[in-house]
């Protein structure tokens, strides 16, 4: 798969095509809003939605650690959807994830779902932090408007970007890189998202599955 190298705040990070941000120099993955839990908390209102979407993010994860050797990850927010995230099914499986990567840190930027759902459990292992928290030149935030002198790197927007011909439309996740800030799409399977106009001086790179493209 392609990926795509840019070079912020005087560090290059590799935009991928799974949604998600490898920073080099930190053997880093910057996840945001991968949302465990929503399809649960739609079923638990009697919305009939798709299973599995727990193991389909959890999947996703190993893949990109395995690729890359990340021995850090970090989440931009919104980790858990709502308190239905804590079902013993998806606990069970998010545990068995971590066993199987004892040595990985991980962060969470604590985002709005997550003031809602509640910290996860602390068999995870994971450091837990409020925006915005500074690293190196960056702020690592899930809200995108946070004021911060670092260069912010964020989600909470879920951005998609619209490609149009006079026949028909496409909306493919996307990251919207700008000179202070960076907007990652959501990483979570059964996440939606949101079309951005960008603002000036922002880059748009989407992303298929397979590559990530420059589109503006």
């Amino acid at each position: 798969m392609s990926a795509v190298a840019v070079r912020v705040a005087g560090e290059n990070l590799l935009l991928l095509p799974e949604k998600a941000v490898y920073w080099p120099l930190e053997k880093m993955l910057i996840i945001a809003d991968i949302h465990f839990g929503k399809a649960a908390a739609f079923r638990a209102l009697g919305v009939p939605v798709p299973r599995g979407t727990t193991s389909e993010n959890l999947a996703g994860l190993d893949a990109l650690v395995a690729k890359h050797g990340a021995r850090r990850v970090v989440f931009l927010g919104d980790f858990l959807h709502a308190r239905a995230a804590h079902a013993s099914s998806t606990q069970l499986a998010m545990l068995a994830w971590r066993q199987r990567h004892p040595d990985l840190e991980l962060m969470l930027v604590r985002g709005n779902h997550d003031l809602h759902a509640g910290d996860p459990a602390a068999a995870l292992g994971i450091e837990l932090v409020d925006e915005p928290h500074a690293i190196g030149p960056f702020a690592f935030c899930h809200h995108p408007d946070v004021d911060t002198p670092g260069y912010a790197l964020a989600g909470h927007v879920h951005p998609v970007y619209v490609l149009a011909t006079r026949f028909d439309a496409l909306r493919l996740p996307c990251f919207v890189v700008g000179s202070a800030r960076m907007i990652l799409p959501s990483f979570g399977a059964f996440t939606g998202g949101h079309a951005v106009k960008p603002e000036p001086g922002d880059n748009i790179y989407v992303t298929s599955g397979d590559a990530v493209h420059s589109v503006r």
